[in-house]
């Protein structure tokens, strides 16, 4: 950090600096059609959506081979870094250097810094969306090569090292998840509703409309966890929660059975079972989670879990020292993928907070003040 104090820094419009590129002529329509996986080149059409193409399958003049700067302009406006060869649709713009004394991705981590004061700009529009001198007349900061190269080297260091932790706790949840299912996948045996093996408490629940609540420090849960917290509680002890309705039912993105423990309020969007063991509240827990929950569920638009299909439910009924002994296991594994996802995404927020302290520290230039 020491190397940036009293550099000098000269402040240039993006695009007197930078050569701006044109798109191709392509329909969305017409990417579909093109799209092969494993194609070496990548044509970009603003958001995640892309299309992988051979290089005849469009014109050599609308390929960029350089590294480059690609300005998602409409709806989500964003820039993205590109080192292969592209192309993107032609409302879509992108920016390369041929400035022996630019770096083109130190532009790239200046601009993204500064993507608000863009979305901002679109935010104007009745479609989000930016236009060329949007960009080509934002003036950035040109400090010396070398300083550009150092800078662009730390955050490159900071952003591998967070996509290298995402991918050890994918990795891992992966995991989990191979060895919960083996366990789970029962053929034969005997089966019990889950209606005849839980006592279902679904009468219990009160619903209570957010500007009534009132605040404090019992949790307060609907259909995915915890929704607010208010002063006062109606259950009291150790129970199952299951998800009544909502597009989780459908989507899985969180598990639609969880546990809750102590003083709690549950609305009408989950429903209440209490089981006579631990293990027997962890199998169930468990297995719920691991299995198709399609052919009970009702709604299109809506889906949802009634009571009675919770209840007819098929589990399969094995011995209490078999229940708990798959729960032991399960624990463990469920214990080391928690501690992972308290070490692995606490280290990665970490590690995005670092990041994003010394990219502001790093990319903040001040500007000469003009003498009136």
């Amino acid at each position: 950090m020491e190397r940036l104090k009293g550099v000098e820094v000269e402040w240039k419009p993006l695009g007197k600096v930078l050569v701006r590129t044109k798109g191709t002529n392509i329909t969305a329509g017409r990417m579909r059609e093109l799209h092969k996986e494993g194609a070496p080149l990548k044509i970009f059409a603003g958001g995640k959506t892309f299309a992988l193409v051979d290089f005849d399958d469009i014109p050599e003049k609308d390929i960029n081979k350089e590294p480059s700067i690609i300005v998602k302009s409409r709806g989500v406006i964003e820039f993205e870094y590109y080192d292969k060869s592209f192309s993107h649709k032609n409302e879509m713009w992108s920016y390369h250097s041929k400035n022996e004394n630019i770096n083109i991705k130190f532009v790239y981590y200046f601009l993204k810094i500064h993507e608000p004061y863009f979305q901002g700009l679109g935010s104007k529009m009745q479609m989000p969306q930016i236009a060329t001198p949007d960009t080509d007349k934002f003036e950035i900061p040109i400090p010396p090569l070398d300083i550009q190269g150092e800078i662009v080297r730390i955050l490159d260091n900071f952003t591998e090292l967070t996509a290298e932790l995402t991918a050890e706790l994918t990795a891992r949840k992966k995991q989990y998840n191979y060895y919960r299912d083996q366990l789970l996948s029962f053929e034969e045996g005997e089966w019990k509703a889950l209606g005849e093996v839980a006592e279902n408490l679904d009468s219990m629940r009160k619903p209570i409309t957010s500007g009534l609540r009132e605040s404090g420090e019992i949790p307060y849960y609907g259909a995915s966890g915890i929704v607010d917290y208010v002063k006062d509680y109606i259950f009291d002890g150790d129970f199952l929660l299951v998800s009544e309705d909502g597009a989780n039912l459908v989507a899985r993105s969180t598990p639609i059975a969880f546990s809750i423990s102590g003083k709690s309020w549950v609305n009408n969007h989950a429903h209440v079972l209490k089981f006579n063991t631990y293990a027997e509240r962890r199998y169930v827990e468990f297995y719920l989670n691991s299995i198709d929950l399609t052919p009970y569920i009702s709604g299109a638009a809506q889906p949802k879990l009634n009571q009675k299909s919770l209840n007819s439910i098929r589990i399969p009924n094995l011995s209490p020292a078999e229940k708990a002994r798959i729960v032991d296991i399960l624990d463990k594994f469920d214990a080391l993928t928690n501690s992972i996802t308290e070490g692995l995404p606490r280290e990665i927020a970490l590690r995005q907070q670092q990041y994003a302290y010394y990219r502001d520290l790093l990319l903040s230039f001040p500007k000469a003040e003009v003498e009136a």
